[in-house]
């Protein structure tokens, strides 16, 4: 069977019940650009040629009232992760600006390949990586 082609992630989604604190840290701490904020049920920021949107996971469940736009209701429950993919030798200073926020390094490690992660917590308790793209080579 020949499946019809993909050409990759387009957006990812993250869940929060504090859109403020989610905009600090992925707008200031960060530094991602603000595509749109639709009051407090959601931000999406530019990754690159992606989109990381971030929702609130209160106002997703519920059913769309704009019939132009018909996004059925989403969302999820616990911690979700996003990898932010980096030049490997700017993981030191992304570890440097995590602690110097006050943002604890949960692990940073050298995967069996050499490549290395660092991993933190975003506000809303969501695991966010930062990862020599090798970690996939």
């Amino acid at each position: 069977m020949t499946h019809p082609p993909i050409l990759g992630t387009l957006e990812s989604a993250l869940y929060t019940d504090d859109l403020a604190a989610a905009e600090a840290f992925y707008g200031g701490l960060i530094g991602l650009p603000v595509l749109t904020r639709a009051g407090d049920r959601h931000i999406f920021f530019r990754v690159g040629e992606g989109v990381l949107l971030v929702f609130n996971r209160c106002e997703t469940v519920k059913p769309s009232n704009n019939t132009a736009l018909p996004v059925p209701p989403h969302g999820t429950s616990g911690q979700g992760h996003y990898c932010f993919a980096v030049p490997p030798e700017t993981l030191d200073l992304w570890r440097q600006r995590m602690e110097g926020a006050g943002v604890e390094i949960e692990a940073d490690f050298h995967w069996p390949n050499g490549a290395r992660s660092v991993y933190v917590r975003d506000p809303a308790g969501n695991s966010i990586e930062f990862a020599d793209p090798a970690i996939w080579a």
